[in-house]
This record gives structure tokens, C-alpha cells and sequence, in this order.
């Protein structure tokens, strides 16, 4: 890793002991607090690390972006969730050729001045689509059902998914506002990370013009994507591993019984050897779907150990809401779906049920 990148991770992972971990409950529980978090990450440019640095992001390589996945999904789960839309939202537009696309919105996306979302999580279901995007003269008239997005009040706007009569995949930059042609719901009462503001919608006869296309693509492409970044997501829940472990040491130091040292022991050297080969698998292109699949499936699994464990150690004051290793047990368990496919789905039950007592 180029050292420049190293210094960036050094710098940021500070931000968030310092300034972020202290708050991680109150930026779980109140919109208001996550709010002031993302705007704090704004303030320090780091809302555009997909976006290349020509664009004004950092453009960080893969290895340091899945590094930096690590370490904020450990001590902010919500926060996580809520600014990695964001952070693929500017990969997609970078990614765009709509070039002034690119230039009305990339400048303003690391800073947080324009804050972009996305909603293409559907075009993963099978069968017919839920959002169906019709050819007409000045672009595209779309309707359809919209089941998650994440950042109602967050973000400004959002890039929306839908499937054309070929089947291609059509992706709109599109308001994040109530309007006549798009009604959204209200926040849904999650059991985990309820502050993103995760809500659903309506869309009727939403015109998007051709200069609001971020990009089309070809049949499937969501598809593909999964099949090659399958290994993408297991990094949150990486980083919720090892913040479950941080509760299991710092009980140990508070308590100092030594079976706690023991099976803090254990499972970090597991979660280290995980670790280590996930980033490998990242950085080898000889890495194999089916290998980077079992290593989801394992980390998801690991992930949800750690924080039974942290739950453990806490004992019933982990039933407190605003107790971290409650949280912490919450997000393992939005990790263990977040980004779910089929195969991923299948493997994990497969990792489950291969656990001998």
C-alpha cells in the first residue's frame, strides 16, 4: 500500500476513536447525532474515497478501502451503513459518461456538500421488476415499487435502479424528496441502525431526462458484480468482529478473570486469521468466487460469535439499549444480510449448520 494511503488510514482511524467511537450510541440511536457525524466526515474529506482524485476524492486503492471498511464499521455500525451508500454512489458516478453528471456532482461529494444515496438493491430479485424504466422521447418514465433506501432527511438525492423492456439496467440520478411522482414512507422501526432513516416508496410516472442517467447497462450486470465483489460486504462485518473484542478486553480489564483473557485469546486469533486471508483474496486475482464466498460466510459467521460473546462477558447489562455490546450484537446481525445474495444466503446457512456443539 502506497504510503500516503497509510498516512490517510492513520489520520482517519484517529477521527473515529477520538470522535466517533465515544458517540457510537447516540449515533445509533438519534438521526440527529448521525447527521452531525457524517458532517463531520464532510468537514475532513472523507466522503469521496471512491471518487478519483482528479474529482476532488481521494480515490483510494481497493486493499485501503476495504481496510478503512474495517475500521469504521468497528466503531460506528450505523455510520458505516449510512455513508457507505454515499461512498458508492460517487463510485458509480465516477464511473459514469455522463460528464456533466460528473461535474455537477463529484466536486461536492467528498466535502458532503451534495450527498447522494442509492436504491438498486431490487433489481437483485428475481422475476418481474420492481421498478420498470419506459423509453419515451425525453429519457425514461419509471414506475414501480421501491422496497429499501437508506437516508430519507440524509441525502439530497439518490441513483435508482429499474429494468428496461430489454432487460438492461437503467441507473437515474433522482431528488430524495416527496413530489407528486414519488411518495416515500416513513422511517421503518428496525432493530438495528434505526437512525439511517431506511424507508421504502411509491414511484408513478417519474420522468428522468437523459441527462440524469448516471449509466446503462447490460442484462445482468448486478449479477456480475455480485459474483466478482461477493467478498466486498464481509468487511463491515470484519470490523464488527473486532469491535465486539474490543468490549471482550476492556471487560477483562475491568474484571481481570482469566478465562475472559482466554476467550478473548481465542477469538482474536481466529478473526486475525480470517483477516488475513480476506485480504488476501482481495489482492490476488487467482482468488476463486467460490473461495471468496466461503470467506463471507465465515467472517459473517465469526462476526455473529464475537458478538454473542461480547453479550456474554456484559452480562444482562447488554439488554440495555443503549448499552454497546447490545448495539454491537445489532449491526452483526445487519451485517450478516447486508448485500445478502442468494449464494451468499447459502453459504452462510452452510457455515451455520457446520458448527458441531
Amino acid at each position: 500500500m502506497p504510503l500516503d494511503e497509510q498516512k490517510k488510514l492513520e489520520t482517519i482511524s484517529q477521527y473515529f476513536q477520538e470522535i466517533i467511537a465515544p458517540q457510537a450510541t447516540r449515533i445509533d440511536q438519534y438521526p440527529d447525532a448521525l447527521q452531525n457525524a457524517i458532517k463531520g466526515m464532510g468537514n475532513r474529506q472523507l466522503l469521496g474515497l471512491k471518487i478519483p482524485q482528479s474529482w476532488g476524492g481521494e480515490g483510494l486503492t481497493d486493499i485501503a478501502y476495504c481496510q478503512y471498511q474495517v475500521m469504521i464499521s468497528r466503531y460506528s455500525g450505523a455510520l458505516a451503513f449510512l455513508q457507505t451508500q454515499h461512498q458508492s454512489a460517487g463510485g458509480k458516478i465516477a464511473a459514469s459518461k455522463n460528464h456533466q453528471l460528473q461535474k455537477a456532482y463529484l466536486p461536492q461529494m467528498s466535502n458532503g456538500l451534495t450527498l447522494v444515496g442509492v436504491a438498486f438493491s431490487q433489481l437483485r430479485r428475481q422475476g418481474k421488476p420492481l421498478i420498470k424504466a419506459i423509453p419515451v422521447a425525453q429519457g425514461y418514465m419509471l414506475q414501480g415499487e421501491i422496497p429499501w433506501i437508506t437516508g430519507f432527511g440524509f441525502f439530497h438525492h439518490f441513483i435508482l435502479g429499474a429494468i428496461d423492456p430489454d432487460g438492461k439496467e437503467i441507473y437515474s440520478i433522482v431528488p430524495f424528496i416527496n413530489t407528486p411522482e414519488i411518495e416515500f414512507s416513513q422511517p421503518m422501526d428496525l432493530v438495528a441502525m434505526k437512525a439511517t432513516n431506511t424507508v421504502s416508496a411509491v414511484v408513478k410516472g417519474l420522468l428522468v431526462e437523459k441527462d440524469s442517467i448516471v449509466n446503462i447497462e447490460e442484462v445482468d450486470s448486478i449479477h456480475n458484480r455480485d459474483i466478482k465483489n461477493v467478498l466486498d460486504h464481509g468487511f463491515y462485518a470484519l470490523g464488527c468482529a473486532y469491535g465486539a473484542l474490543d468490549i471482550i478486553e476492556a471487560t477483562y480489564q475491568k474484571k481481570q478473570l482469566p478465562f475472559l483473557k482466554q476467550a478473548y485469546n481465542a477469538l482474536h486469533q481466529e478473526l486475525t486469521h480470517c483477516s488475513k486471508a480476506m485480504f488476501e483474496a482481495i489482492d490476488s486475482p487467482d482468488a476463486t468466487f467460490e473461495n471468496k464466498l466461503k470467506l463471507r460466510s465465515q467472517i459473517i459467521t465469526l462476526a455473529g460469535k464475537c458478538a454473542q460473546a461480547a453479550v456474554v462477558v456484559s452480562s444482562g447489562v447488554a439488554n440495555y439499549q443503549n448499552h454497546p455490546a447490545g448495539r454491537i450484537y445489532r449491526e452483526a446481525l445487519m451485517f450478516t444480510v447486508f448485500g445478502q445474495t442468494t449464494s451468499v444466503m447459502e453459504a452462510t446457512l452452510n457455515s451455520l449448520s457446520s458448527n458441531k456443539l
